[in-house]
């Protein structure tokens, strides 16, 4: 099982999205974004790929103009 990263170019956006999963009931956390996204510093949302589809409705329902895209992880 992998875990995935939404990543924001965007700290505020990534807090607000962070707000609406907790809203939601999806659990996820937000982590530094690691330097392989290449983007700078910035904050990601780490959560478990069982609950892509329910995230990817989440990110893409708030049309957000920092959100950079996915990135597969290891599980840690």
């Amino acid at each position: 099982m992998t875990e995935i990263l939404a990543v924001f170019r965007s700290r505020s956006q990534a807090i607000d999205c962070m707000q609406r999963l907790r809203a939601a009931k999806i659990a996820a956390s937000l982590v530094n974004t690691p330097r392989e996204a290449n983007i700078g510093c910035g904050l990601s949302i780490r959560f478990a790929q069982s609950a892509a589809a329910r995230v990817k409705t989440v990110i893409t329902g708030a049309n957000y103009s920092a959100f950079y895209g996915y990135m597969t992880v290891p599980l840690r």
